[in-house]
């Protein structure tokens, strides 16, 4: 029988079930807590390729947005016989109202690195990145500190736990650039370039950093691993839904009486998020919609209140869960505000690489601003929402990489759900 989320509270259950409880700084205190045992389990009671098998039967996709089935992504790289393989921890958390991964690093490093290990170890690589946004200071030096006490304790270096498993791990501060969050980008920066994203295939697992075989897998993603292997993946599986197995870390924030980070098995509807979690709506006003997924994401209406939050529900409606960032806006709230700040962020991030991105995103900021100042003159234009869709059409069809695919979804669920409503009363025909 399958986990009702009502039964959780807000400590965490997988991945933030040690965040409050044990001293991050602490090593002792993390072994204390089954730290490293579901590593040392892989290491001397399975073989690489069981612990694909169970990472593959627990169902397991990546949780930094894409949804791409984790021991399907393992198993590309796992059979390559090459020298060298790397595994790349995406720490870039550069999604606005993203802060999960944040929270897993400042308060549990060494389950992060743990879940490195057991992935080394599964696809027979012998290095690995953390490559990390350069404003999370905390978490930098929490992680280092973890990385320091992991190699005296034998855990990473050579010949671990005296067997042939060898495994170097090191952290890579990254510049703050949002595209840097796209692995091919992030692959590029770590090689000490400019990050911009490359041309796909070849996909990293089969040639990624160095042109070397390379999983890059978010941090939400690894710090499953070690339950999965300790516990199993059929018990990871008894969370969720049978398409979303486990748990996901939603952030709640906006007009909300409890804004906050819980982590639910899959499956929770909007309502519950809203409602239950999140103490309902502020000043008990109206739900106007919640942008759901981040800048990139989609904003949802209440008549999707009851779906479930997972990639195949959202899907099936145009919408996409995203980093699991709910940004719940009330009644009042100006939309064309928010978009334009939307639309700034995707010019002021973009690479400029492709052209459909660099000057699309350009045009999409001109656009909204000038919707914003005639709208304050009672004299908005309804061709020029029509030229911004169209223009976020073009861009999600011939740019290179997400960033400039992106702002389609936002600006097109927007103008569905509010944006027209705000519009017509003074719209030119």
């Amino acid at each position: 029988m399958r986990q009702n989320s009502k039964a959780f509270n807000r400590h965490g259950i997988i991945t933030l079930k040690n965040v409050g409880k044990i001293n991050p700084e602490s090593i002792e205190d993390f072994i204390a807590h089954d730290g490293y045992i579901a590593f040392e389990k892989a290491l001397f009671d399975m073989n690489e390729d069981e612990v694909i098998d169970e990472v593959k039967d627990s169902g397991l996709r990546g949780r930094g947005g894409a949804g791409f089935p984790t021991g399907l992504k393992w198993s590309f790289t796992a059979p390559l016989k090459v020298k060298d393989k790397f595994i790349i921890c995406n720490a870039d958390e550069g999604e606005p109202g993203t802060c999960k991964d944040r929270l897993i690093m400042e308060g549990d490093p060494h389950k992060l690195i743990e879940g490195i290990l057991i992935a080394g170890y599964a696809v027979r690589a012998n290095k690995g990145y953390i490559y990390i946004r350069g404003e999370y200071y905390l978490s930098i030096e929490r992680l280092g500190k973890a990385i320091k006490d992991a190699y005296k304790h034998g855990y990473l270096g050579q010949k671990i736990l005296e067997t042939n498993f060898s495994f170097d791990l090191e952290i890579k501060v990254g510049g703050g650039a949002y595209v840097c969050g796209e692995e091919t980008s992030l692959i590029e920066s770590l090689e000490g370039k400019r990050g911009l994203p490359r041309f796909k295939p070849p996909f990293p697992g089969i040639a990624g950093l160095w042109q070397k075989p390379s999983v890059v897998n978010n941090v939400e993603t690894l710090c499953n691993i070690p339950d999965i292997i300790s516990k199993g993946g059929e018990w990871f599986r008894s969370f969720g839904t049978k398409k979303s197995t486990g748990t996901k870390i939603f952030m709640i924030l906006g007009n909300v009486k409890n804004p906050g980070i819980i982590e639910l098995p899959q499956g929770v509807t909007l309502r519950e998020l809203i409602y239950e979690h999140g103490g309902g709506m502020e000043d008990d006003k109206e739900l106007k919609c919640t942008l759901v997924g981040g800048a990139a994401g989609c904003f949802v209406g209440p008549d999707l209140l009851d779906i479930p939050m997972t990639i195949e529900s959202l899907s099936e409606h145009g919408a996409a869960l995203g980093s699991g960032s709910i940004l719940v806006l009330k009644e009042g709230t100006n939309l064309i505000a928010l978009m334009k700040n939307l639309m700034h962020f995707f010019k002021h991030e973009s690479c400029g690489q492709c052209t459909p991105c660099r000057y699309g995103t350009e045009k999409l900021y001109r656009l909204i601003c000038k919707i914003s100042d005639d709208i304050a003159r009672n004299k908005p234009d309804v061709n020029d929402l029509n030229e911004m869709l169209e223009t976020a059409k073009m861009m999600q069809k011939t740019s290179l990489c997400a960033l400039g695919q992106s702002p389609l979804m936002p600006l097109e669920s927007a103008m569905k759900y509010c944006v027209i409503d705000e519009f017509k009363k003074r719209v030119i025909k």
